[in-house]
């Protein structure tokens, strides 16, 4: 029979290699455990890195969407909170105006008219509403306020109803503020852009528009309504208990009209509030299911890689074992 020996010097190299050998695939096994990602992955592709890519693409779109539908949640609601409390602060005051015009007693006139235009500073300040730093009525002007100060719009206001005598006259005179192209609102009032926002990205195929700005004409409408109240209170047609109550009356259904216009623009308001409530699940899920698509090409099968790595310590252990008999292998121990 014939025998094929190998040379100590062989054998220590042998077992050199085997050692650095399992060396190295411990080490990348338990890179492989920690990360959870494959350390191969041309092996694990056939070298073929499209899927990855286009996995690795579409997560970084999913990502600035993501951006995009948060920022947009937060002016729907920011806008939408708003809306309401100038909606409450419309609904309350308008019907207490008619009761006062309808009593016509001045005394229940003065005090209704003076809380007005704490109300009137109120929804001021409701259109004045800022998320994260930006003010939500200005459009692009998102870093200035949407309007002008409550004591600004009504000083230019007495100035324009000044030498009315009439409850038409003052209200001919602040419709001509509000409404007029370049008037006093344009001009004074409303201190935003005349540009809205442009559309949110919810996906490659949708935006929505949350583009409302104190420009628009519902919003000057219940603005014309506190106003006139708050006018009322401050003196206005103060030598006409008639034509005052006639103001008063006209300034209550200014304000129950507008509430109607706000009702309208909230429901607009509120139809991108769902779409962009819709958008943020749909995004969710597309990314779990990138994710999953992404790791069935990437990721570690974590029990497999760990019965693999105790595989090797045994076998590193068993090359150790070997290699420290095989050490002690002489003459005398073979004759032994």
């Amino acid at each position: 029979m014939n025998y094929v020996s190998v040379g100590d010097r062989a054998l220590t190299f042998q077992n050199r290699t085997q050692n650095v050998q399992i060396k190295s695939d411990l080490a990348r096994l338990a890179q492989e455990l920690a990360s959870g990602q494959k350390s191969d992955l041309s092996t694990a592709t056939s070298g073929d890195f499209s899927p990855i890519v286009g996995l690795e693409r579409s997560l970084l779109a999913n990502t600035a969407f993501s951006t995009s539908i948060a920022e947009a949640g937060l002016y729907a609601t920011a806008m939408q909170i708003s809306l309401e409390m100038v909606q409450a602060n419309s609904s309350e005051l308008g019907p207490s105006l008619l009761t006062a015009s309808s009593s016509e007693n001045q005394m229940l006139i003065q005090v209704t008219t003076v809380d007005a235009k704490e109300k009137f500073e109120a929804v001021i300040s409701a259109f004045n509403t800022q998320v994260a730093g930006r003010y939500v009525f200005s459009g692009v002007s998102t870093d200035t306020v949407a309007l002008a100060d409550a004591d600004t719009i009504l000083s230019a206001l007495q100035s324009a109803i000044a030498s009315e005598t009439t409850a038409v006259g003052v209200e001919a005179a602040i419709d001509t503020w509000f409404d007029s192209p370049g008037g006093g609102y344009e001009t004074l009032g409303y201190t935003g852009s005349n540009n809205a926002l442009a559309p949110f990205r919810l996906s490659d195929s949708e935006s929505v528009r949350v583009d409302l700005t104190a420009e628009d004409d519902s919003i000057r409408s219940v603005l014309k309504g506190f106003a006139m109240a708050a006018l009322i209170g401050q003196g206005a047609l103060s030598g006409s208990e008639d034509e005052r109550t006639a103001l008063t009356r006209t300034a209550g259904e200014r304000l129950l009209g507008a509430d109607s216009a706000l009702a309208v623009i909230r429901g607009v308001v509120g139809s991108g509030e769902a779409r962009i409530e819709n958008a943020a699940a749909r995004n969710i899920a597309e990314k779990s299911a990138l994710e999953i698509a992404r790791n069935e090409l990437t990721a570690v099968d974590p029990f497999r890689a760990a019965t693999e790595l105790e595989a090797l310590k045994t076998q590193l252990e068993t090359l150790y074992t070997l290699t420290v008999r095989l050490s002690r292998l002489t003459l005398s121990e073979f004759l032994r």
